[in-house]
């Protein structure tokens, strides 16, 4: 960020020169602006920002549009749901699944730590820590 009005003044005479212009002064908002942009797209965003400018801009004074620099993130569409609650959810759902499709055992061959694939204090852990009653899928 200490860089950018360095780098901004160094692309603007570059660029300046490519299309016969000559600026004299850069407006402190637009070095503002561009000290607060994250710019995603690195030092190539910089630089193809500062060249349109250079092209679009018909006084002396360097500036940008603000709209070209979005400083929000843009807001999420649909409804956000944290990705660790979907997690635990989707486990919920596995564990529970192969505890139905073993009858409620656990371990050995035909129980539901083999079926998921992983060892039987895992299974009796996750069982504990999610709050799954195992017993409701036993048949008699």
């Amino acid at each position: 960020m200490d860089d950018i009005p360095l780098l901004v003044e160094y692309f603007v005479d570059r660029y300046a020169q490519k299309a016969g212009k000559k600026f004299k002064d850069i407006t402190s908002k637009t070095l503002a602006l561009f000290q607060r942009y994250l710019w995603p797209g690195n030092i190539r965003e910089l630089q193809n920002v500062v060249e349109r400018a250079v092209i679009l801009c018909d006084n002396e004074t360097f500036s940008i549009d603000e709209t070209w620099l979005k400083l929000e993130s843009p807001p999420p569409s649909g409804p956000v749901v944290p990705l660790a609650s979907t997690l635990i959810e989707r486990e919920r759902q596995m564990i529970e699944a192969a505890l139905a499709q073993c009858q409620g055992r656990v371990s050995g061959t035909s129980g539901a730590a083999h079926k998921l694939g992983i060892p039987r204090q895992t299974l009796d852990a996750r069982i504990l820590s999610l709050g799954i009653n195992k017993h409701r899928f036993r048949t008699s």
